[in-house]
């Protein structure tokens, strides 16, 4: 708890404290109206002096109608009445009627306070310093000021500060605040390491990759901090419903205490207050109380954040609650193949060569000419050779066909055979159920085909039949041959698949998902590579499988998926769902109970046979506000229980 929370809750105790000893005045003492009223007000402003001067600074501000103002109203006009009443009665409520209302306000402010827990797990991964080795020196510095190539030490305990590769050194990494991942990380000389994860081993030497603003750890920050600039449709629903609705209800308080006792003075003559007037006005102070929109205001948002960083703390990213809303009605996830259903761990399982060239030789080829490639496809050939790569110029990256170098007077040529068919190249190799073929080609000479394979991951298959039991369909999308993609889509049981796509191809599968859907739903889509970027920034829902998907897929990505699983998707699906349900339960509570007090207080008044009911008036209408209040925030913390 903080220290202003310990505060409030201070003066909520002692001003209950208080409560208790004037009400025990009154009732036993029974002194002159104006003791008693004098001994309410002392509880009354211990724990509402902040409202009362919160609604007159917004009132200079031009910021009339808000909680703080509908507060200060119902409980002065409470104090007003008793003056005029010449009785202590109404001061009793005025000192209750602040009391729950503050009651109301620390549970809020602690259900928030730990709704932002599980965020601030993400936000204390930002490293305060580097050891940075310099001219023999080691250096503490601030990561900002390491530039690439840099080599800094890493020791046992400390938080990795900056993206690298070990240079020397063998520990386990402790990524649960970056993943979500409980199981510590094995890292040896030559591993990539990223930012943000705690040294569990001994000293490691790391060669820095990426600046600091472009690391893992600051991407992460800022999608944290920006989550909440991205408002769902009934968190923009309820603050323009706040707005309309609280002049609104003022206007409608100050209509019930006039217009029904002037009708009835100039009916019966009777202009009498305590018989005429009293009723309205006191229905019109309850009224106000019950309007306060504080618990549709505060629990809607409250819910949203509340999700988003119970999703964090499993490794699930969500940029905005805008996103989750989304997702809670999506209805078709496509997928991309490489890397998101499948390990992206590729192996060369078949070299065949064309006549008069040996298989080492087209294997050298093929690894020189993917020397520079990022690729999957590519490192799996410069894993498998074993020579001397051959120096290249000129590598020229063709997006959704491979790659292009000059060596020496000769052009090299390895790729799809859509690649191979431009260059007017016919493969002699046909495709078959070994992979994926890389052709190579010397300038208009076919040398042969590498075929390169690939495994799903290990929760793909029970992603999917969840994805089916949710009624959600699933479509594959991917550049692969369709040999390939039909083995996959068989082996998972998706939907439907389309395979030798380009990135405009996959755009356009997108769209035409996309105008297929009904009213209401939407169409998300997961992927990890960099030419799926475009189609994550077009579809409703963009979902990156962040741990080793490419920088642009995270950027363009509305859901980053850290542990790159395809069943961290469900359990975004499921919290999605489930946060959605307690939106929608809270919007229903606050409602539902308000217009039903405000009609049972509107019925006493004139209705005689509920008169009796009055002394309950202020019981009701606290109930209305900082109990539907209490109940919305209690329910809103459950999203966090994820």
């Amino acid at each position: 708890m903080t220290n202003t929370q310990k505060r409030l809750l201070g003066r909520i105790l002692i001003a209950a404290l208080l409560f208790c000893l004037a009400l025990a005045f009154n009732l036993l003492v029974k002194p002159a109206w104006y003791w008693g009223l004098v001994a309410m007000l002392i509880p009354y402003l211990t724990v509402g002096y902040d409202v009362l001067w919160e609604a007159l600074c917004n009132i200079a501000k031009g910021k009339v109608f808000d909680e703080n103002f509908l507060m200060a109203v119902a409980s002065l006009g409470a104090l007003v009445l008793c003056v005029v009443e010449q009785s202590a009665h109404e001061a009793h409520e005025a000192a209750v009627i602040m009391l729950f209302y503050q009651v109301g306000e620390l549970f809020q402010s602690v259900a928030v306070g730990k709704s932002r827990k599980s965020l601030s797990t993400l936000l204390s991964m930002m490293p305060e310093y580097a050891n940075v080795e310099r001219d023999g020196k080691t250096l503490q510095v601030d990561p900002a000021e390491v530039c690439v190539g840099e080599t800094i030490l890493i020791f046992e305990g400390e938080r990795v500060p900056l993206d690298g590769v070990i240079l020397e050194g063998s520990s386990s990494l402790n990524t649960a605040s970056l993943t979500g991942e409980s199981l510590p990380k094995d890292v040896t000389t030559g591993d990539e390491i990223l930012s943000g994860c705690i040294n569990g081993g001994g000293l490691l030497r790391v060669r820095v990759s990426k600046p600091f603003e472009e690391s893992t750890v600051s991407k992460i920050m800022e999608l944290v901090e920006n989550a909440g600039m991205h408002k769902s449709k009934s968190e923009r629903f309820i603050s323009s419903f706040a707005r309309k609705y609280t002049p609104i209800v003022t206007f409608a308080a100050l209509a019930v205490a006039l217009l029904p006792p002037v009708f009835l003075g100039i009916v019966t003559g009777d202009w009498h207050f305590d018989t005429t007037w009293y009723p309205f006005v006191h229905a019109a102070l309850m009224f106000l109380i019950v309007s306060c929109p504080c618990a549709l205001v505060i629990s809607v948002p409250m819910s949203f954040f509340g999700g988003i960083g119970g999703a964090s703390a499993k490794g699930i990213l969500i940029k905005g609650s805008g996103y989750l809303e989304a997702l809670s009605s999506c209805k078709t996830v496509c997928f991309d193949k490489t890397g998101t259903l499948t390990k992206g761990d590729f192996t060369v399982s078949a070299v065949c060569p064309a006549k008069d060239i040996q298989k080492e030789e087209l294997l050298l080829l093929a690894a020189s000419a993917e020397q520079y490639s990022t690729h999957p496809l590519a490192l799996a050939v410069l894993q498998a050779n074993s020579a001397p790569l051959l120096p290249v110029q000129e590598p020229t990256a063709l997006p959704g066909k491979g790659v292009r170098v000059r060596l020496h007077a000769d052009t090299i040529f390895v790729g799809n055979r859509l690649l191979m068919e431009e260059q007017g190249i016919d493969p002699e190799v046909l495709e078959n159920g070994a992979g994926s073929a890389l052709y190579v080609a010397k300038n208009d000479r076919y040398l042969g085909a590498l075929f390169v394979s690939d495994t799903v991951k290990e929760d793909s298959a029970q992603a999917i039949k969840d994805l089916r039991a949710m009624g959600i369909s699933t479509v594959m999308l991917t550049g692969d041959r369709r040999e390939n993609a039909q083995r996959t889509a068989t082996e998972l049981g998706i939907d439907r698949y389309e395979a030798a796509l380009l990135p405009e191809g996959k755009v356009n599968a997108v769209k035409e998902l996309l105008s297929e859907k009904k009213q209401g739903e939407t169409v998300a889509f997961a992927g990890d590579g960099i030419n799926d970027a475009p189609v994550l920034a077009l579809c409703d829902v963009g979902i990156a499988m962040g741990a080793l998907g490419s920088d642009a897929a995270i950027e363009a990505a509305d859901v980053v998926l850290m542990n790159d699983r395809p069943g961290d998707l469900v359990s975004a699906l499921r919290i999605s769902k489930k946060t959605m349900g307690i939106v929608r339960q809270n919007i229903v509570l606050a409602i539902g109970v308000k217009v039903a007090v405000m009609l049972l207080l509107l019925l006493m008044s004139v209705i005689p046979a509920l008169s009796m009911l009055t002394a309950f008036a202020g019981t009701f209408a606290v109930f209305a506000d900082v109990g539907v209040s209490v109940l919305a925030i209690l329910n809103a913390m459950r999203a966090m229980k994820i």
